[in-house]
């Protein structure tokens, strides 16, 4: 008995230690930065066009490497599989198909390396090692090992800073590059100019995809150099300053073993002063830890706006690498003046908010805004007001905006449910100039507009980009939201209007194929059309993945398509129709299931579009698979093109359970959460809460749903549902449980505006 009781004891105790260690590991869980489980470096691999480099939430800086060798898989910059690094510029897209930017590039050199290679175009360069190379949200290193210089990046809104480690040497040398270009950008003026002995400022003017691109800026040396040289053409220039369109300023030292220069680059779009107020109003010193420090609490305050419980390491990785990859777009335009250049290219002032730009729309509609209004309800109101700024100075909404630009990429006039949805969501703005600036940019006569207007379709055309389904489809969601928009101001003949057109999708749907198809400008649908392929009726897409396109009216989809038997088979078909061996798909036809693509945006409503016709396991069947596979922690962890925030927020949105579907309509369809709690913190201290019982590897399908404490009577949650706080508790199991869920009042989310 003496020697069973000492087990017991043994035990007891044994078991006791073990509760404590889970304990701690919870609490150290608990107490971590979420900083710490961001992988900067997702998306830097294969084709999520990503970059690592330093920036802070929607910052006009984004401070980070440049390989400096041009190509599809360098967009950003940067890629990961190659092994040297030409510099660090201070401007750069994230996850975009567009080479552009990469404006003042910085690169420091010394006595030990002088090569160059023609494939960067004869810039210094240094080999460089991924075990030397770390980033964190606001910070980058790396070792230019052909220097021996250890390089360090840490940003705040407007200001780029460096700090780099020199080795001993008489023949330390800093070089500022204006006419550095790389893909798409080509300088057209540059201006530098040495102010004092430890100041330079200038200008760089460019053109690419954004054809009148302005970046002033004013840099400061923490040690004052001992000379400098100038150059235009690499041509030696023996004068203070230097304009053309290939400008470089070389500042040179000599420095002691380890010895620590920092550099400060204020940035403005509008003048050499609003660059300099940037530096004033945004630094003091040249204390670079301080300035690393403060970006990391910048980014985990945004970060802590969800917190997740999850005991899997890599999905919280992703996680937290989503929600910081979903905050590197739309970035600041305005200086710290509130000065900046303006659409029309003259310098205008925003009084009183934030203007902001890169607004990737055709992208960023479906998923990134709607979670803005969650995440970021005191940016909102800026942004819609950026977007207003823009038709004011131009006549009408951004289409694809950058830099004061407006690119004319993509289609659709997607600034509209932008727009629509915080109007509906309750964000303050000018609502009768947001109404006039929606209803106007949907009845110009250029984009093809005006013969959308007249046949109520556009019809094929010799353009390479003609895109007529895509167009139609898109141009009659937008015209829905003006249509909701319309209304709810008492605008019943608009409504009307904006009501009928939002049923031009209906004129390209063939009866007799079941297929939304091309025209021509007399009616006849084209022959021979194969709905797999790839052609210039379509927008980056085929017929299978347009199909679905039709948010605003899926019940409409489902009579025409034949009744939810008939819409059911053919999305089963979506899904399981893979490509062949020998099908051509092009570069944005990436993350295939079957003719879906989750690397291109057309697609990513689609698997919750069962929830349409009562086969609800199918969309969390599809979701988890979506989420498990096409997303990775590891650099080539993006499927397709992060595309400024859109392949983020779809993962945001649907590891927590819901996805807006209709992303102007404030109501969010459910599926099966990924983690086990999640907390969303709201204004005025509230919080939603998402919990999850049962759930397992086996156990991932919808049992149970309520909504603070209360079964839930419907397949959809709104936004004021979030907004008011409270608990959405799923319960899991390892059965579909399609049949409980018939009737749950999805027909009531078309209600929702009504």
């Amino acid at each position: 008995m003496k020697i069973v009781y000492i087990n017991i004891v043994i035990v007891l105790f044994l078991w006791s230690c073990k509760k404590e260690q889970i304990k701690r590991q919870n609490n150290d869980f608990a107490e971590s930065l979420l900083t710490s489980y961001v992988n900067t470096f997702i998306g830097t691999d294969g084709p999520g066009n990503t970059y690592p480099g330093a920036t802070l939430p929607f910052g006009m800086v984004q401070l980070s490497p440049d390989i400096g060798i041009p190509g599809w898989d360098r967009i950003a910059g940067y890629y990961y599989q190659d092994s040297i690094i030409s510099g660090f510029s201070h401007t750069h897209l994230t996850g975009t198909g567009a080479g552009d930017l990469y404006d003042i590039l910085v690169m420091p050199t010394n006595s030990r390396f002088s090569e160059r290679i023609k494939e960067n175009n004869y810039k210094p360069f240094s080999k460089f090692s991924h075990e030397n190379e770390k980033s964190s949200p606001g910070y980058y290193t790396v070792d230019l090992l052909d220097y021996g210089i250890k390089a360090e990046l840490t940003a705040t809104n407007r200001v780029g800073i460096h700090r780099y480690t020199f080795p001993k040497d008489t023949a330390t040398a800093i070089h500022i590059d204006l006419g550095y270009a790389l893909n798409w950008d080509k300088p057209t003026d540059t201006f530098i100019e040495k102010v004092n002995d430890s100041t330079l400022q200038g200008y760089r003017m460019s053109t690419g995809w954004a054809k009148d691109q302005r970046v002033y800026f004013v840099m400061q040396f923490s040690k004052p150099f001992q000379n400098y040289t100038m150059y235009t053409d690499d041509r030696e220039i023996t004068t203070s300053s230097v304009q053309g369109e290939n400008t470089k300023a070389v500042v040179h030292y000599q420095t002691s073993d380890q010895e620590q220069i920092i550099i400060k680059t204020g940035l403005s779009t509008a003048n050499i002063e609003g660059a300099m107020a940037s530096l004033e109003q945004e630094t003091e010193g040249f204390d670079f830890d301080q300035y690393k420090e403060k970006a990391q609490e910048t980014w985990e305050k945004e970060l802590q706006k969800i917190k997740i419980k999850t005991a899997d390491a890599d999905k919280r990785a992703i996680f937290y690498t989503m929600m910081y990859q979903s905050m590197l777009a739309p970035t600041l335009l305005s200086d710290t003046n509130g000065n900046y250049k303006g659409a029309n290219d003259t310098i205008a002032q925003a009084i009183g908010f934030n203007r902001y730009d890169t607004f990737s729309l055709w992208d960023t509609f479906r998923a990134a805004h709607p979670l803005y209004t969650i995440t970021q309800p005191e940016r909102v109101p800026d942004m819609i007001q950026s977007l207003l700024a823009h038709y004011k100075e131009t006549g009408l909404l951004p289409v694809w905006s950058m830099q004061g630009n407006e690119t004319n990429m993509m289609i659709g006039y997607h600034a509209v449910p932008v727009i629509v949805d915080a109007y509906f969501k309750g964000f303050d703005f000018d609502v009768e100039l947001a109404y006039k600036a929606c209803k106007e940019s949907a009845m110009v006569n250029d984009r093809q507009i005006d013969v959308y207007k007249d046949l109520g379709y556009i019809p094929i055309g010799e353009h390479h980009e003609n895109w007529s389904v895509s167009k139609t489809l898109e141009y009659a969601y937008d015209d829905w939201c003006i249509a909701m928009f319309a209304r709810d101001l008492g605008k019943q003949e608009d409504y009307e209007y904006f009501m009928s057109r939002s049923q031009n999708w209906k004129n390209m749907y063939n009866e007799k194929r079941s297929w939304i198809q091309p025209k021509n400008d007399i009616g006849d649908f084209i022959e021979p059309f194969i709905p797999k392929e790839y052609t210039t009726y379509f927008c980056e897409s085929n017929a299978w993945q347009y199909y679905w396109f039709v948010p605003q009216d899926i019940d409409g989809l489902i009579k025409k398509t034949g009744g939810k038997e008939r819409f059911t088979q053919k999305l089963d078909s979506m899904f399981s129709y893979d490509p062949e061996p020998g099908d051509k798909l092009p570069i944005f036809s990436t993350g295939m299931i079957g003719q879906y693509a989750h690397g291109n945006e057309p697609s990513h409503h689609v698997a919750f579009l069962y929830n349409y016709v009562n086969q609800s396991s199918k969309t969390q069947e599809l979701t988890q698979e979506i989420l498990s596979k096409q997303y990775q922690n590891q650099p080539n962890g993006h499927c397709g093109n992060e595309d400024c925030g859109q392949m983020s927020s779809w993962y945001i949105f649907s590891s927590l359970g819901f996805y807006p579907v209709n992303p102007a309509q404030g109501a969010y369809l459910l599926t099966s959460p990924i983690f086990e709690e999640a907390t969303i913190q709201l204004p005025k201290g509230k919080v939603f809460t998402i919990k999850t019982k049962n759930r397992s590897a086996q156990n991932t399908y919808i049992s149970n749903v309520t909504l603070n404490g209360e079964p839930l009577k419907q397949l959809f949650i709104t936004h004021k549902n979030i907004l008011a706080g409270g608990l959405l508790e799923f319960e899991m199991s390892d059965k579909p449980n399609d049949s409980k869920f018939i009737n749950m009042g999805l027909p009531e989310i078309n209600k929702i505006y009504q």
